[in-house]
């Protein structure tokens, strides 16, 4: 827009322009504009008046100097010469003539050299537009004679506003959760959008329901995947199959409700990551509570597991089945406070013992009751530690509370040191939220100070290390110990994996 706008305004104009991008992006429709920039009767301008004689017959599309062609049904190379060989008369009504090519890479070579010599030397009087979906198949002999624009797919916000603006004029109501519907299913288009909205007002009887245009999409109503992210933090898998059956009966698209969860769950990672802004037309009263139930690393690895599910639903038996087992994988990986596998992992373990097929490595044991010998933090590291466990934090200011030894707090001023290795961890908004914590923790105003410096306490990130390292290694000597395994050993000349061993509590 800005370099049409200063081309026409300062009357340095191209003799041919090609604009590039998906459908209904607007090509054509930049292409009518630009002809009434060029012959409106008031000038040549970036704002024709749109009242001129001129302006309302390409309005009209019955403006004589417009020659609108579709390459796809014009492709042969008598057809274009036939439309070029009037181009060297004067425009009969406008200032200039203006040939508007739609789908030009569908035209033949022969069409595309008969018309590389008008391009080559063309008349002042002639403007070629060209409009293409595939760029790529246009020679680069055109190319090269051509002001390029790329038009990129529309943002769903500007969607919603053109069509929150053609409801209004007609005097349509309309629920706003629909028209966000229709913009995520237009692909980026607004032509497919003003479709869907045909569609979505004929299926409403004259009114856009959420509930209906989902109905006509096939879309999921957001409230399952509500639920079922509740459920997942309360670790709850049959209200989840649940929720996927009530799904099922409705005859939802399961690929659909994946997509949509992956969405949900990228709106939760960037209000949790990137200064807490939601947007996306997600309901944050929903959304809200799952910011802290939800750790950002988990978040990370359930968008994986979605996004790979949806996938792979082509090959499962059947939908519900892959869509089922996305649903278990997320329950499966749901962490613990402490890291440890989750409750439903944690019941489907069998003891290595209880097992009498050859073993090689073994994926889990059970610890025995006593507790890992860690050693215990000295004075200074314990006050730290007790307040890290008392500050509702999550993200990057949690990791960097647990990476930090607390200092000095005296005079309104909390001093804490954290190593070098750590300093990515300096990120402004986790120590604005650090500092706010550490506020409403001690009940008066303190201004946070952290230096860079190797740390001589043990931090609370370190001691969680050492003794979630001290529960592995327990749970190593208790698998080796094992009778079994060692005749396993023995016999078959096995060795244990290390790391596939893990502790159950």
């Amino acid at each position: 827009v800005k370099a049409l706008t200063h081309a026409l305004n300062e009357k340095r104009l191209h003799h041919a322009y090609l604009f590039t991008g998906t459908r209904g992006v607007g090509k054509t429709t930049i292409a009518r504009i630009l002809a009434k920039s060029l012959n409106c009767e008031t000038g040549v301008s970036a704002t024709p008046c749109g009242h001129c004689s001129a302006c309302q017959e390409i309005d009209g599309g019955r403006f004589v100097d417009l020659l609108e062609v579709d390459a796809a049904t014009n492709t042969r190379v008598e057809e274009m010469r036939q439309l070029l060989e009037n181009a060297i008369y004067a425009p009969t009504r406008g200032r200039y003539k203006v040939y508007v090519i739609d789908e030009v890479h569908m035209l033949s070579t022969s069409a595309f050299n008969a018309m590389l010599k008008t391009l080559e030397e063309p008349p002042e009087h002639v403007k070629f537009i060209l409009a293409t979906t595939d760029p790529q198949k246009i020679p680069v002999t055109v190319l090269s004679r051509c002001l390029q624009f790329n038009l990129k797919q529309m943002p769903i916000p500007a969607i919603v506003e053109h069509l929150t603006r053609i409801l209004g004029a007609e005097e349509i109501p309309f629920e706003p959760d629909a028209l966000m519907a229709l913009a995520r299913s237009a692909g980026g288009s607004m032509r497919d959008a003003l479709s869907l909205l045909d569609q979505g007002i004929a299926h409403g009887a004259g009114r856009l329901d959420a509930a209906q245009v989902r109905d006509m999409l096939g879309t999921v109503d957001v409230s399952y995947l509500w639920d079922i992210l509740d459920a997942l933090v309360a670790k709850d898998g049959v209200s989840m199959l649940e929720k996927a059956r009530e799904m099922e009966t409705r005859s939802l698209s399961f690929a659909n409700a994946l997509q949509e969860l992956a969405l949900l769950l990228t709106q939760l990672q960037l209000a949790q990551l990137a200064g807490g802004s939601l947007g996306g037309g997600v309901d944050e009263q929903r959304l809200k509570p799952l910011l802290g139930a939800l750790s950002p690393e988990f978040v990370q690895l359930a968008y994986q597991i979605v996004t790979q599910g949806r996938q792979e639903l082509a090959s499962a038996p059947d939908e519900f089945s892959g869509f089922a087992m996305v649903l278990m994988r997320l329950l499966a990986f749901y962490p613990l406070s402490d890291g440890a596998v989750s409750p439903v992992s944690r019941q489907a373990q069998v003891p290595v013992s209880a097992s009498r097929a050859p073993v090689i490595s073994a994926p889990a044991t059970k610890v025995v009751d006593q507790k890992p010998a860690v050693q215990p933090p000295k004075e200074g590291e314990g006050v730290w530690h007790e307040v890290v466990n008392g500050l509702n934090l999550t993200g990057m200011a949690r990791e960097l509370a647990h990476h930090c030894n607390l200092v000095s707090r005296e005079n309104g001023r909390c001093v804490l040191r954290l190593a070098p290795e750590h300093k990515h961890l300096l990120f402004k908004p986790a120590l604005d939220k650090l500092q706010q914590a550490l506020n409403a923790y001690w009940k008066e105003p303190l201004v946070l100070q952290v230096e860079q410096a190797e740390v001589e306490q043990m931090t609370p990130a370190q001691a969680v290390q050492q003794q979630q390292q001290a529960r592995h290694d327990q749970a190593v000597a208790a698998i080796e110990s094992d009778a079994f395994v060692r005749d396993a050993i023995e016999t078959f000349d096995a060795s244990l994996v290390d790391a596939s061993i893990k502790p159950l509590n």
